[in-house]
């Protein structure tokens, strides 16, 4: 979690003074761009109200996990690096919920690990195939992207596979079988 001073109050109210006189902008420009515009902070506003009034709904003895487990304090927890765990755990829980997807396609997914910004995931399984299936490739990103933005990579690899080795006494003994 980054150390954020946060704003003190009149830096609130030079920030709000100016978002103010750029909606007045946004609302005197005619046509679709401005309207979508407006809807689009009319939405943003009404997701951050909801997840005001979540916070306001929590118990003063919840732990911070209570606040990380809902999924939209979470997701604000990542988009303004306010987040209390660390990306690695994040990466793990990310992993977590993918794994079901990926073990019903017969992929195992592994965290290598999260080194600096760049998290290294490795699949193994499936299709036999050296490249990991695309599908579950990217859900393993996607998961991991949109818990921890933080990355610059997320590097998903399939395992190395090694041929299969049949022992020659056990070709010899079918050969010789009868019929």
């Amino acid at each position: 979690m980054a150390d954020r001073g946060g704003l003190d109050d009149e830096a609130v109210r030079a920030r709000l003074a100016r978002v103010d006189a750029l909606l007045e902008v946004v609302e005197q420009a005619p046509g679709p761009t401005s309207d979508a515009a407006l809807e689009a902070v009319r939405e943003l506003v009404e997701v951050y109200g909801e997840a005001l009034a979540r916070l306001v709904r929590l118990d003063a003895r919840s732990s911070p996990r209570t606040v990380t487990d809902d999924e939209l304090l979470n997701h604000l927890l990542v988009l303004h690096d306010l987040h209390p765990d660390p990306v690695g755990e994040r990466v793990r829980r990310a992993l977590d919920d993918v794994r079901p997807h990926a073990r019903r396609r017969g992929v195992q997914v592994e965290l290598v690990d999260v080194d600096g910004s760049v998290a290294r995931i490795r699949l193994s399984g499936g299709c036999g195939c050296s490249s990991p299936p695309d599908e579950v490739a990217q859900a393993v990103a996607e998961a991991v992207r949109a818990v921890a933005p933080e990355l610059t990579d997320v590097d998903v690899v399939a395992a190395e596979q090694g041929a299969s080795v049949i022992s020659v006494d056990a070709v010899l003994s079918r050969a010789r079988r009868p019929g």
